[in-house]
């Protein structure tokens, strides 16, 4: 059964990405980038809700769909960046409400109790392809090398599927979400574009330092409690 809510947050990329077009030119392929991204991210979580027999979109996920929203229309604005200019301040101006309300969703679970599984994989998602585009964004002036911030989730995803061992739950770490808020901020650092290349390369790239010694860490505690074949 299609969610009312469904319907209400695919409407509302279609009205930001309206607006957005009355400011830059949206490429078609960004029009098609953003309203997949908010097709794919309402279809999976109401399917998600419904098997944990939820009928409704809670407060916190309804402030994760409104951050999803505004992850549609950056996902738009880079992709069209390749066919047109796009000034970085409405990159920012997008990006950086979306990076606040990544906090706020988190506080309004625990505060009304409406923490449920769907909504934390729906919050690192959400999380996970705003970083894949500002790396994409961002990586057409400092380089390639920056693209490793935005694929290591889904290289970790994949890695995932040819070693099970990789998918045991592991204990929660402060530093992990320390570092994830790292990632975030530097990459938004560069696409503002207010500071010299030098910086913009140390600051992302001690990001991306960061985030493979967190990976790195998770990577190697799973590998020691992976099962043996004598056990």
């Amino acid at each position: 059964m299609l969610r009312p809510w469904v319907l209400t947050g695919f409407a509302a990329q279609l009205v930001v990405l309206a607006v957005l077009a009355g400011f830059v030119h949206v490429s078609a392929l960004g029009w098609l980038v953003g309203l997949a991204f908010s097709a794919v991210v309402n279809i999976v979580v109401a399917k998600g809700l419904d098997r944990e027999g939820l009928t409704i979109l809670g407060p916190a996920n309804q402030v994760t769909l409104a951050r999803a929203i505004l992850v549609g229309g950056v996902a738009a604005l880079v992709v069209s960046g390749f066919s047109t200019d796009i000034p970085p301040a409405l990159l920012v101006g997008l990006t950086v409400p979306a990076l606040i309300l990544d906090g706020v969703d988190g506080w309004v679970a625990r505060r009304t109790r409406s923490v449920s599984a769907t909504g934390a994989l729906f919050d690192q998602e959400v999380d996970a392809f705003l970083i894949l585009v500002l790396s994409i964004q961002v990586s057409r002036t400092l380089g390639a090398w920056v693209l490793v911030i935005g694929v290591a989730r889904y290289a970790l995803w994949a890695a995932e599927r040819l070693w099970p061992w990789l998918r045991k739950p592991v204990p929660p770490r402060y530093w992990g979400k320390v570092v994830a808020a790292v990632q975030g901020i530097a990459l938004i650092i560069a696409v503002a574009d207010v500071l010299p290349p030098v910086a913009n390369i140390i600051i992302v790239g001690v990001a991306l330092a960061l985030l493979c010694e967190s990976f790195g860490r998770y990577i190697f505690w799973l590998w020691r409690k992976r099962p043996t074949k004598s056990s």
